[in-house]
């Protein structure tokens, strides 16, 4: 979106991350292939990676490949 906010859905992601981030699929979601393809290779870095990610969800301070904010809905 043009006002630095992203269409992804915080509410989604966190949701992901919470049940299978170790999978990495909330980076998956949000357009992070890379990176997701390294949380799934390594298993959520052991899971604090994974972590880490969902904490940033919480904050809203997680990101879109585009570097916006996701929608908090």
């Amino acid at each position: 979106m043009a006002d630095g906010t992203s269409d992804k859905s915080n509410t989604v992601a966190l949701l992901l991350c919470f049940f299978i981030g170790f999978l990495g699929v909330h980076r998956f979601y949000v357009g992070k292939v890379g990176t997701g393809i390294l949380q799934l290779l390594t298993l959520g870095g052991l899971g604090i990676w994974a972590l880490i990610d969902m904490i940033m969800i919480i904050l809203q301070k997680f990101t879109d490949s585009d570097g916006n904010i996701l929608k908090f809905n």
